[in-house]
């Protein structure tokens, strides 16, 4: 087969800006927020003038959550700017649709605080997107939102949505497992390889996220066989905003890959190269979101973003002494009396710690190069890691070992962990590979796929 290229983005979120973003209340939602805001529209125009001048492909895949909060004025500026992409560049653009893009309450904040922007409707969603992926299909699940392309002579795309019309994340019945199954058959009748895309991971991108229910499909397991098993075994994921590339094998020997991207609009902001060399070689490569023109305070855009999920990460901690029920909301705790009082003093003592104070409180012992470190500077670091991929803190580090030492200590009183899908979960090793990568390289990678 002749080797195919596409770029890929996910989570433009893109937010029309005159709509507004900016006051009091604004930086107050901002305190909670992992994405920008306000900047989307700045960023989204940089990537994609970026992708009409980039030489290496010409089609283009975006895997969902292309506008902010579903708002009307926010879908139509970005199925225009999508218009002015492909005519501007020739290019070929491919999109699923996702939970953000329909909302018939969303939000928008002035100096007079929130306010209520038109919304959008499920329905409404094929009218602004039609044009990029939907009218060139060669079958197309009205219901789902779903549809199969050819991006060539020899490659089909599955493009598969979990939403449906009055319903976001749902978890496919067998009807539309099915229609799944169907398209898979008919590629490998065809002579075709397929390869899909869809909205939420079908696998956690790092094992922690696993006990976390809206971090990938519902009843993955099932997807994951009714693709692997009928010849489909790589799909392009976002939602998450975190970069990472796992693979599963089914009970029939199958493997399947997931590769799941940053968002365009929060750190970690990347865009993927991906090369199908061959029926079993993908060449996966990782691309910085560019710079984009906004008042960033003598700030790169990388540097920019990331002080914005530092942001959410110190300000939830500081939360716990200046705001303890609106801490405990955040963490889905149910706020008591006790833990009013409770929280404070943890985080008054949290914000004085040492890395070295922190692990002496776990009777374990910190490495030396870095016991004298702020412990709620290491947790974002090592929060951040999780979302950004590649996660440093692995055997043989100073942060790894010391890391490791605490989860040991922590095993006999957590021996296990129970998934959002019912699964059982070993404590230490979920850990122990959530913070270091020991597996793929979640950002540069050639990946086999049988």
């Amino acid at each position: 087969m002749k080797p195919l290229k596409f770029y890929l983005v996910t989570d433009t979120h893109y937010f029309k800006n005159s709509l507004g973003a900016y006051g009091e209340e604004y930086e107050r939602f901002m305190d909670d927020e992992q994405k920008c805001f306000a900047e989307t529209q700045a960023i989204n125009e940089a990537v994609f003038d970026w992708l009409a001048d980039a030489q290496d492909a010409d089609i283009v895949l975006i895997a969902g959550d292309l506008s902010f909060n579903g708002e009307k004025e926010s879908n139509i500026a970005f199925s225009q700017l999508l218009h002015d992409f492909k005519e501007k560049s020739g290019k070929r653009v491919y999109v699923v649709t996702a939970g953000h893009d329909f909302n018939e309450k969303p939000f928008c904040f002035t100096e007079n605080g929130r306010g209520t922007p038109e919304g959008t409707k499920f329905s409404e969603l094929y009218g602004f997107y039609k044009d990029f992926g939907y009218t060139d299909a060669i079958e197309f699940n009205e219901k789902h939102l779903s549809y199969v392309a050819e991006l060539s002579e020899d490659v089909r795309l599955l493009v598969i949505c979990n939403d449906i019309d009055g319903q976001k994340h749902i978890t496919y019945d067998d009807e539309f497992l099915g229609w799944i199954e169907a398209q898979a058959k008919k590629a490998q009748a065809d002579g075709k390889m397929m390869i899909a895309m869809e909205h939420y991971p079908v696998l956690a991108g790092q094992p922690l996220l696993a006990i976390v229910r809206d971090a990938r499909q519902d009843e993955a397991d099932k997807l994951i066989e009714t693709l692997a098993d009928n010849g489909v075994h790589l799909i392009f994921t976002g939602h998450m905003h975190n970069q990472s590339i796992n693979v599963v094998e089914t009970a029939k020997g199958n493997k399947f890959y997931d590769v799941c991207t940053g968002s365009a609009i929060g750190c970690p902001a990347f865009m993927r190269l991906v090369t199908i060399q061959d029926e079993n070689t993908v060449d996966i490569k990782s691309i910085p979101v560019p710079d984009f023109e906004w008042d960033k305070k003598g700030m790169s855009g990388e540097e920019y973003l990331q002080a914005q999920f530092d942001r959410l990460i110190t300000t939830l901690i500081e939360r716990m002494v200046t705001d303890p029920e609106r801490f405990m909301r955040k963490i889905s705790l149910k706020p008591t009396p006790a833990l009013m009082k409770i929280f404070p003093m943890i985080g008054k003592k949290l914000s004085k710690l040492t890395v070295g104070g922190f692990a002496r409180l776990l009777l374990v012992k910190a490495d030396p190069q870095i016991k004298k470190d702020s412990f709620v500077e290491f947790a974002v670091s090592f929060v951040r890691s999780i979302f950004e991929g590649n996660q440093p803190y692995v055997e043989g580090t100073p942060g790894g070992d010391t890391l490791l030492r605490v989860f040991k200590r922590l095993k006999p009183f957590i021996k296990t962990l129970k998934g959002s899908q019912g699964e059982t979960l070993d404590f230490y090793e979920t850990m122990k590979h959530t913070v270091g990568n020991y597996g793929i390289d979640d950002y540069n990678a050639t990946i086999k796929l049988s």
